[in-house]
């Protein structure tokens, strides 16, 4: 997905840049880049892997080399970034975060209308940041520009401009993803994490509204472009994405964990499927505060029967190969057996996406002599891959273990139906359940359903993103 982290100030900001953009490496995988402006020195930019290293042990010595008091960050998992580019607008650097996924169209519209051109990657595609500066470059204003850019782009795209006399700041349309603007004594940054600008001393100043675009300088946040209210912020982030301590839209992701674990148990409580088990237990990391909150409110004790070895894989989807990624997942786990002989167990994960991770730590419980593995899966079935932000890897829906059961129940025509096997209590949902606990060895399995997601955010419905569960834009 990726994250980013810009500040301007009266005094040099590179260190924040550097450790606010470290504080975005859950969000992203492959790469990290950082610019920075400052009138002796002029653009400095730097470009780094970051599959294999974490972001701050490549970036340390950068830090040391550049100046300036205006810096732009970012975490991506997709094309180098950030680009400095040159048009009639200007000259600046560019970077964002979200999917465009009809580039292909927009680069040959541009081709076909101008003398345009585009450079182009090894793999030779074109870096989505370059494509972005074009259709801003379609119009006579930045402001207008990013207007254009983001109505003529299927995805999503929230971006920082950094210029020579400040960051340009704008809010996807819809405002998929969150921007959060800190205030200092001697300045301005924002974020997509909301934590990650409070140790260096800033506080929340406000969010940006969907569609809103912001100049900020060293001594004012100038609003661009108002925005609008009408929002599909991704419901994922609350579930799994984000960090525990981030707040988004004034919902703090730790406590919506807790209360979806609490919402769950009640479901089981209320429809006598409350499990008799020994320990509720959660599949480290994001899985754990739906754990404890499903352990508080069923009484049943909380266990650590898994504990997660962070110091170098510390997430199992950041190797590039599903089969490095389900590597890295078994890796990491290590058992407590005194936790897991004899014991029946009940886990609670924050997704189940193609069931292959939990089909190995399944089994490997039973080999250490669990006598019951129980699932509850904090999300609703995930049924379509994501076309706004792109947090699923899916090449094929088929991967989704809900959609390749489906269909191979209904084929095709399954799709009409998607509601109905999300829910628990019809026929084709009770149906789905009972394949998956089959394929996955499970002794029962539960989603949370979407009103029970939605009740645990507190947001009004018509405002999250849920396509990944329904389909419904």
């Amino acid at each position: 997905m990726g994250g980013f982290f810009g500040a301007v100030s009266h005094n040099d900001c590179i260190s924040d840049v550097f450790f606010g953009t470290d504080y975005h490496s859950h969000l992203g995988t492959r790469r990290g880049g950082m610019t920075a402006y400052s009138p002796e020195l002029g653009f400095q930019r730097s470009i780094h892997s970051i599959e294999n290293s974490p972001f701050r042990t490549k970036f340390e010595s950068d830090v040391e080399s550049m100046r300036g008091n205006i810096c732009i960050g970012c975490i991506s998992d997709s094309d180098p970034q950030p680009i400095l580019v040159r048009s009639k607008l200007g000259l600046y650097a560019i970077c964002s975060v979200g999917i465009i996924k009809n580039s292909a169209a927009l680069c040959s519209e541009i081709l076909d209308s101008c003398s345009e051109s585009f450079e182009v990657m090894s793999s030779g595609n074109v870096n989505s940041r370059a494509l972005i500066g074009a259709l801003i470059a379609q119009k006579g204003s930045i402001v207008e520009g990013i207007r254009y850019a983001q109505d003529k782009i299927e995805g999503s795209m929230s971006l920082m401009l950094l210029t020579t006399d400040g960051i340009i700041a704008a809010r996807d349309k819809l405002g998929r993803l969150p921007i959060i603007i800190g205030k200092r004594s001697d300045g301005f940054c924002l974020s997509l994490e909301s934590f990650a600008f409070q140790k260096l001393g800033y506080e929340t100043y406000r969010e940006l509204l969907p569609g809103e675009i912001v100049k900020l300088t060293s001594d004012s946040c100038e609003v661009l472009y108002g925005g609008g209210n009408d929002m599909r912020i991704c419901s994922f982030l609350w579930t799994y994405y984000g960090y525990p301590n981030s707040v988004y839209e004034g919902v703090t992701v730790e406590t919506m964990r807790t209360r979806n674990g609490e919402i769950m148990a009640e479901h089981d409580i209320e429809n006598g499927n409350l499990p008799d088990v020994d320990y509720v237990c959660g599949v480290p990391d994001s899985g754990i505060p739906h754990a404890i909150g499903y352990a508080n409110r069923s009484g049943i004790p909380f266990a650590r029967p898994f504990i997660k070895y962070t110091p170098t894989w510390p997430r199992s989807f950041m190797p590039t190969s599903q089969s490095m990624r389900n590597k890295v997942a078994k890796m990491k786990l290590i058992p407590v057996h005194e936790l897991i002989e004899g014991k029946k167990l009940l886990f609670v994960d924050d997704s189940i996406v193609r069931g292959t991770q939990m089909r190995e730590t399944v089994e490997f419980l039973y080999a250490n002599g669990a006598k019951e593995v129980h699932m509850r899966s904090a999300c609703p079935p995930i049924m379509f891959g994501c076309k706004y932000l792109n947090f699923s890897r899916s090449t094929s829906e088929l991967e989704l273990i809900a959609r390749q059961i489906i269909d191979e129940y209904e084929g095709a025509e399954g799709l009409k139906y998607i509601d109905e096997y999300s829910d628990t209590n019809t026929e084709r949902g009770k149906k789905l359940r009972a394949e998956i606990c089959r394929r996955l060895k499970l002794t029962s399995l539960e989603f949370q359903s979407l009103e029970g997601t939605t009740k645990a955010i507190g947001l009004d419905g018509c405002k999250l993103c849920t396509y990944c569960w329904n389909g419904k834009e």
